[in-house]
């Protein structure tokens, strides 16, 4: 499509992500391209596509491997413009079209800010990028404490940045995320969701969450888990995410509310670890409820997702937890695993196990129905009847 693009007069570059991957001898999650073609250009071009976005208008070329995203250059947008109050600088519209030099410093870390270029097979590179590659560093382009202010979700993308390709943070853009850190509090809770739950399937949800931690994000996205973690620091709460990136690498594709009971569970674990005194004494059933509620509750509040989905995750963590207690008869488990949860809560009671909770014990005999389940569930080959042969009716004399 970069060929299209050049043959139709327009200048187009590969960018972002795929560029610094492949410099790093990484195989790219996806393909971007920027491009002077203004969206509906691009959309003319491209039979295959669509116009999105409101914020950022973008398109999505669509190929039978999966969607190359094409944005036209910017620039930084007027700050004037941008000011619903004194002194508030988020972007609210980023329509602001511009040049390729213009463009690459509008983005939001030097290492994401590099193009290449197919004519001559050159790396333009205007932010110093390819040298914070060399040294594996991740810094933001121009003021951190701008950068961050005009999008928080930034801070969240350089932490995951750092824990994802095993770079550090440049001095300067680790103590703008630590000042500004409260910002991101402004950000749209849907856009937060999406990335954490970007996050937790990205095999690299553990650094990424201790990144988080050391620079005082965690307090602000995740109040409860980072309670936990700043308070118990002896107990191994944050070994959940590496637990989970386990799973990812051995191919492990969980549900949306499997991850994000994932979430909950350090929080959950501790408070009835608290109020169960250690294991000496067991809540009721209706206590242990009420209690995961909250915790669910006060999750949905912060991400705005609904009362269903706020259901499930209490379904979930109940179940992984009644999971864990021993005394099942194999008829019980048989009909336990029939609930619409069951998948979920097996993953939670992995976890739980993985970080040296309870149900280690358990957890064996329920991962040998689950698989007992999955061969019941496959498809079995139809048959082939042999072909019946036609009888020759005999010719009449």
């Amino acid at each position: 499509m970069l060929y299209r693009l050049n043959r139709s007069s327009q200048l187009a570059y590969l960018v972002g992500g795929a560029v610094r991957d492949l410099m790093l001898e990484r195989r790219p999650k996806d393909y971007d391209v920027a491009t002077d073609a203004r969206p509906a250009q691009v959309r003319r071009l491209f039979r295959n596509s669509r116009i999105i976005g409101r914020r950022f208008r973008l398109v999505h070329v669509y190929f039978r491997d999966g969607i190359v995203e094409v944005s036209t250059f910017r620039r930084g947008p007027d700050p004037e413009s941008q000011r619903s109050s004194p002194g508030e600088l988020l972007i609210t519209d980023d329509n602001v079209f511009g040049t390729p030099r213009e463009d690459a410093f509008r983005r939001d870390f030097t290492v994401n800010a590099l193009f290449y270029n197919i004519d001559d097979y050159s790396v333009i590179d205007y932010v110093g990028g390819i040298a914070d590659l060399e040294d594996r560093r991740i810094r933001a382009i121009g003021d951190p404490h701008v950068r961050f202010q005009e999008d928080p979700v930034r801070m969240m993308r350089a932490c995951e940045y750092a824990g994802r390709l095993d770079f550090t943070i440049e001095r300067q853009t680790q103590e703008g995320v630590y000042e500004q850190r409260r910002e991101i509090e402004k950000a749209s809770p849907a856009r937060l969701l999406e990335e954490l739950t970007q996050l937790l399937r990205s095999r690299h949800a553990a650094p990424t969450m201790q990144w988080m931690l050391e620079l005082g994000l965690l307090e602000h996205v995740l109040p409860d888990l980072h309670g936990v973690v700043a308070s118990a620091a002896s107990l191994p709460y944050l070994g959940v995410f590496g637990q989970l990136d386990r799973i990812a690498e051995d191919g492990g594709k969980p549900a949306d509310s499997a991850l994000l009971a994932t979430i909950l569970l350090p929080s959950v674990s501790h408070e009835l670890h608290e109020q169960e005194e250690g294991g000496a004494r067991r809540l009721k059933a209706g206590a242990r409820r009420q209690l995961v509620d909250e915790q669910a509750l006060r999750f949905a509040e912060r991400f705005r997702i609904s009362k269903v989905r706020a259901d499930r995750l209490t379904d979930t963590l109940l179940a992984a937890e009644r999971m864990a207690q021993p005394g099942w008869k194999m008829e019980e488990r048989i009909r336990f695993s029939q609930r619409s949860v069951f998948e979920d809560a097996l993953l939670v009671l992995e976890l739980m196990a993985g970080i040296g909770g309870k149900g280690g014990e358990e957890l064996a005999a329920w991962r040998r129905l689950a698989k007992a389940k999955k061969r019941k569930k496959a498809p079995r080959r139809p048959r082939r009847r042999p072909r019946r042969r036609r009888r020759r009716r005999a010719k009449k004399a």
